[in-house]
């Protein structure tokens, strides 16, 4: 299993038929499978859930042009994993510095809710993304789904490790999880994640990198 999924992906019925349907409204749009993006050298993974109608399925890039990517972007570059300004646009220039931005699902779902045969379908993707960095060490899982999907990589119980914002997993002698509330518009208005909390989840990953 390569790192990546073909744009193209025909693995999801539901999820082949949405990009089609998006790409007869918007052939412009990247409507595909999209690719992670960053430093092939990465220290640190950061594990979204999907990629958003507007956000990733528009530009091809994770969390680029939504507002998930906003603060996302920002945390990284405030501790040292990126570089440049970032503009919404796959274009802008902004880079990743020992950092590497996946999701646990390549392609846009409806409603921004996969569907559990989907998640693992889509999982030898995530499982062959974490193989290929070899030098990895610390992994942010963006929300419950994202959490999940890496506890099943390293074929851990899900009763081992309960999701929770700024909750740490050791997965490997080598390597650890990171959770946090996932960064969107909802849990952001709702001040359910606030910046500093999110920055929070940051520092630590940072502090366990060294």
């Amino acid at each position: 299993m390569t790192p990546e999924a073909p744009r193209d992906c025909p693995l999801c019925p539901r999820l082949v038929a949405y990009r089609e349907a998006n790409a007869r409204v918007e052939p412009s749009w990247f409507n595909g499978a999209a690719p992670s993006f960053g430093d092939p050298n990465a220290r640190l993974l950061v594990v979204g859930l999907a990629p958003g109608r507007t956000g990733a399925n528009r530009t091809g890039r994770p969390f680029t042009g939504d507002f998930a990517g906003e603060l996302l972007y920002s945390t990284l570059k405030k501790f040292g994993f990126a570089e440049g300004e970032y503009r919404a646009d796959p274009h802008d220039g902004f880079t990743l510095k020992g950092a590497m931005i996946t999701n646990a699902v390549r392609c846009a779902p409806p409603e921004n809710k996969p569907l559990p045969d989907e998640i693992a379908r889509c999982r030898p993707f995530l499982s062959a993304r974490i193989a290929a960095l070899p030098h990895l060490k610390v992994l942010i899982a963006l929300g419950a789904i994202a959490h999940e999907s890496v506890l099943r990589v390293h074929e851990l119980a899900l009763t081992q490790a309960r999701f929770a914002h700024g909750a740490e997993t050791i997965l490997t002698p080598a390597r650890t999880m990171v959770s946090s509330y996932h960064c969107s518009r909802y849990n952001t208005q709702t001040r359910r994640l606030t910046p500093e909390m999110f920055e929070a989840v940051f520092a630590r990953a940072r502090a366990l990198i060294g």
